[in-house]
This record gives structure tokens, C-alpha cells and sequence, in this order.
């Protein structure tokens, strides 16, 4: 009986054993926040733990990568901090990129050049991720020009047949007013000259970006949304960036947009802290993971009022 017992339990030692193994085989990445995400500005602008594994196949469950675009004077590895190892935990590929770079980038600084040409700098990444993955499509997140600039590959670069579903989180859509500063300038009649100094500072991105501008017009000109494509745009009514709130929103048959604050009414996040905030994160996974966001997150882990 006791050598049937101790071959049992070697035969159940053996079994268990590659399960073990296949478990600590997928790694866990370390999930930053908005400390480790300006610490990832100046220290790791390029990567974030989880992303840009080339040798990452998506799985049947998730079978769309995911491609991660920053926002104006920002960069990968500060807006995925938090988004890139928590979707790689998730069991999604990831990835993403830096764009916009000119001569006030330092390494640093990007977002800041013509968003045509930063789409095509999304173009020719998504192209990779698409021949390294073999995926079909893509999933697309980004935060503020992040979240517009895609838009431009989407409608006007080919990308409607690439993107599966387009996430942006205070994205700067319809532009800005600034506040009320866009409307004084034009106004006042100095806004012109105002762009030109951003033009002479290589960062003609700005201009683009204000409501009303010629950029904007173009774009939204035959509607803001395209067949095939999925579109959930997540704002707070904290934005300070993007004025008024709205402008963030995307009109179609295939549009989702949240107000975060129905949902969380107390969540203080601004229009920086929310690629680092709870019930934002939980939106993304719960729609990378189905056609409709439709539940209320936990509203807990808030991200910062900035």
C-alpha cells in the first residue's frame, strides 16, 4: 500500500509539474502609475516592461494586438506605463511607438510635428506589428493627440481596413479652445501670429490641434467616423486641456463616448492622469474584450487631478 501511495504521488508530481512550469513561464510585468510614468519620461521614452515583444502571437482570446500612441510632448514610455503592462498581463501583445520627433524633441519631447506625418510614422508602425504578428487588425489606444492623430491614419492613409477599435481617452478631436485663449486670439486677431511662433518653435502640431483650424476642418469634413471600425472616446469633466469636454466626443453609428464622471462622480482624474486611472483602465479591458462597454467599473484607484 505504501509503494502505491509514494508511485501516486510521484505519478501526481510529474502531471503538476509542466502546468507549474507553463505557469511561471508567463511573466508578470511590474504596472506603473503617474510617478513611474515621469520617471519613464526622462528614463525610458522608448519602452515600458510588457511592450514591443516581436516574437508575441496573439491568442485566440485576443486576437488583436494592441498599439499604444502618446499624446503632445509626451512619449511611449511615459503614456504606457501603466496601459502597456497591464494589457500584457491581460494576455495581449502590445506595442508602441514614439512620433512627431523635431528639433525641440531632446529625446524626450515628441508629439510635436505635423500630425500628417506623424500618421504616417503610425502607418509604417502598425505595418510592422501587423507582418510580425500576423495579425489582421489592430486595437488602437491613445490619450489626447494620441486619440486624434489615429484619425487621420484611419481616414485618410488606408488605416479603416487595420484598426479593429479606436480608444481615445480625452483625445483632442475637435480641438481646443484652450480654455477660451483659441477664441480671444482669433478674436483679438494676434492668434495667426501665435501660430506662426509655433511654427518658427517646430511645433506645428499646436495650431493643428486648436478648434477650428484648418487641420480639423479637413479631417471631420465627410463625418468623424469611418464603416469597419469600433470607437469609444472616454473624457472627464476635469479636462482643462481639451475645451470644452465635448470637443473630445466623435459623432457616429459606430461611437461610444463616456462622460467618466457618470459613471464615478467623485473620480478628480484630469486630462494627463487618465491613461493612469482605475475605472479608465477597467473601460479599455472591458471593451478590448467585447463589442459593448456596457457596465459601471469599480470606482477605486483614481488617478491624478492633473
Amino acid at each position: 500500500m505504501r509503494r502505491r501511495l509514494l508511485a501516486a504521488a510521484a505519478t501526481a508530481a510529474c502531471l503538476t509539474m509542466p502546468a507549474q512550469n507553463a505557469r511561471a513561464a508567463q511573466p508578470t510585468y511590474p504596472v506603473g502609475d503617474f510617478q513611474t510614468s515621469i520617471s519613464n519620461f526622462f528614463l525610458s521614452p522608448d519602452t515600458v516592461p510588457g511592450a514591443n515583444i516581436w516574437t508575441c502571437k496573439p491568442s485566440a482570446e485576443h486576437p488583436y494586438p494592441v498599439v499604444i500612441v502618446h499624446g503632445t510632448t509626451s512619449n511611449f514610455g511615459s503614456a504606457g506605463a501603466m496601459i502597456g503592462p497591464t494589457l500584457a498581463n491581460a494576455g495581449y501583445c502590445v506595442y508602441g511607438f514614439n512620433y512627431g520627433a523635431t528639433g525641440l524633441t531632446f529625446g524626450h519631447l515628441y508629439g510635436l510635428g505635423e500630425i500628417a506625418q506623424s500618421a504616417r510614422t503610425m502607418s509604417d508602425f502598425v505595418d510592422k506589428v501587423l507582418t510580425a504578428t500576423g495579425a489582421a487588425k489592430v486595437e488602437v489606444i491613445g490619450g489626447s493627440q494620441g486619440g486624434m492623430m489615429p484619425n487621420y491614419y484611419i481616414k485618410r492613409l488606408g488605416g479603416a481596413a487595420k484598426v479593429h477599435t479606436m480608444i481615445g481617452l480625452s483625445p483632442t478631436n475637435h480641438g481646443t479652445t484652450m480654455n477660451g485663449l483659441v477664441n480671444v486670439g482669433r478674436t483679438l486677431q494676434v492668434l495667426g501670429l501665435v501660430n506662426d511662433i509655433y511654427d518658427l518653435l517646430s511645433a506645428p502640431t499646436y495650431p493643428e490641434q486648436e478648434e477650428g483650424s484648418d487641420f480639423q476642418k479637413a479631417l471631420f469634413a465627410d463625418g468623424d467616423t469611418v464603416p469597419g471600425v469600433g470607437y469609444l472616446t472616454i473624457a472627464t469633466t476635469h479636462d482643462t486641456t481639451v475645451t470644452p469636454m465635448t470637443n473630445s466626443f466623435l459623432q457616429g453609428p459606430a461611437a461610444t463616448n463616456i462622460t467618466l464622471q457618470d459613471l464615478c462622480p467623485d473620480d478628480p482624474v484630469g486630462h494627463s492622469g487618465m491613461s493612469f486611472d482605475g475605472p479608465v483602465m477597467q473601460l479599455i479591458l472591458n471593451r478590448l474584450g467585447s463589442a459593448v462597454p456596457g457596465f459601471t467599473p469599480q470606482c477605486t484607484g483614481y488617478g491624478p487631478a492633473q
